[in-house]
């Protein structure tokens, strides 16, 4: 045989060998691969098994709902109060509406006055996003006692009550800028600084909340398909 064919002949021979070899290597490279991730997959299940039976975790979920449900019962308690609401009272009237809730933001007005229909428009805005406030109005002409009482000389007059107690006022627009065009979210901020209402969490940050919670209920009923749902 012609040496050069026999040489061809063995180099190609070694090559085949190293290719298989070089594809058995792949195969348990591939194989190696495969139990890793097997592996993996069942620490994360471990991991995620042993997440749920966290008693810390259990009990931040437990003070969660407990928070949730006592912030429900307080809500339903200030809509009972008819809280959420900005509307009429008549003079006798007046004291028991002022001293039934904890704070309370009264608008003494005169029907024909333009700038009390302005304070109207905003109040009646504020007063659904502000439960922990009671919003109320009294036509200043019918109630000519309590007007000497507390004093009101200009209108439209907001008073702010704590425990019934008048504690602070907003005569006319002179907080506001002294001017008609200022904007609720203007009046709001004043309020939360005279610290009558409580500054509102961004809607934003509720449904994150709410994400957050629908998220772990999710985790936990995926985890255990056998569990009651909450």
């Amino acid at each position: 045989m012609d040496p050069n064919t026999v040489k061809s002949t063995l180099s190609n021979l070694a090559f085949g060998n190293v290719m298989a070899a070089a594809a058995r290597d792949y195969q348990k490279e591939l194989l190696s691969q495969d139990k890793a991730q097997a592996s993996s997959s069942i620490n994360q299940e471990v991991d995620l098994d042993e997440l749920m039976d966290d008693p810390e975790l259990e009990k931040l979920h437990a003070d969660r709902i407990a928070a949730l449900k006592k912030e429900a019962e307080k809500r339903e308690a200030l809509v009972k109060q008819r809280h959420g609401e900005y509307r009429e009272i008549t003079e006798g009237d007046f004291l028991g509406e002022v001293t039934s809730s904890e704070k309370v933001i009264c608008q003494f007005y005169h029907q024909e006055f333009y700038r009390c229909k302005i304070m109207d428009k905003h109040l009646k805005s504020l007063a659904p996003r502000h439960l922990d406030a009671k919003f109320i109005k009294l036509d200043a002409e019918n109630a000519p006692f309590f007007v000497a009482k507390l004093g009101v000389k200009t209108l439209p007059c907001v008073i702010l009550f704590r425990k019934g107690i008048a504690v602070d006022r907003l005569v006319g627009f002179q907080d506001l800028g002294g001017k008609d065009d200022f904007t609720t979210k203007a009046l709001e901020v004043l309020l939360i600084k005279k610290g009558i209402i409580s500054e509102k969490k961004e809607v934003a940050d509720d449904e994150d909340d709410e994400y957050h919670e629908n998220r772990y209920r999710t985790v936990r009923s995926s985890s255990n398909p056998d569990s009651d749902s909450e």
